[in-house]
């Protein structure tokens, strides 16, 4: 089952590849960082943001599509047509 969720967050992604996205990742202690970027590449096990130049240290962070199933890493997708929420679909 969780094989299959993670699949179905990677498929999700791939259809948003280029776009420019939101992340809320859990910091720890109680921190949530928010970032924003574009989603550059998918690869089997992760999915590489590139973030914004002006307001980030970092030039790319990665992320594992287990993070989106288990809820530590938010991504939401901003569109011309609005905002999409990447989540796992629960069964």
């Amino acid at each position: 089952m969780a094989k299959n969720a993670l699949l179905e967050i990677k498929r999700n992604l791939e259809a948003h590849v280029g776009s420019k996205i939101r992340l809320r990742a859990n910091g720890g202690r109680r921190k949530t960082i928010e970032r924003t970027g574009t989603l550059e590449e998918i690869y089997p096990s992760v999915f590489i943001v590139k973030l914004d130049q002006e307001s980030h240290a970092f030039k790319r962070v990665s992320y594992s599509y287990a993070d989106i199933l288990t809820e530590s890493v938010e991504v939401t997708v901003c569109n011309d047509e609005g905002q999409v929420r990447i989540t796992h679909v629960q069964q």
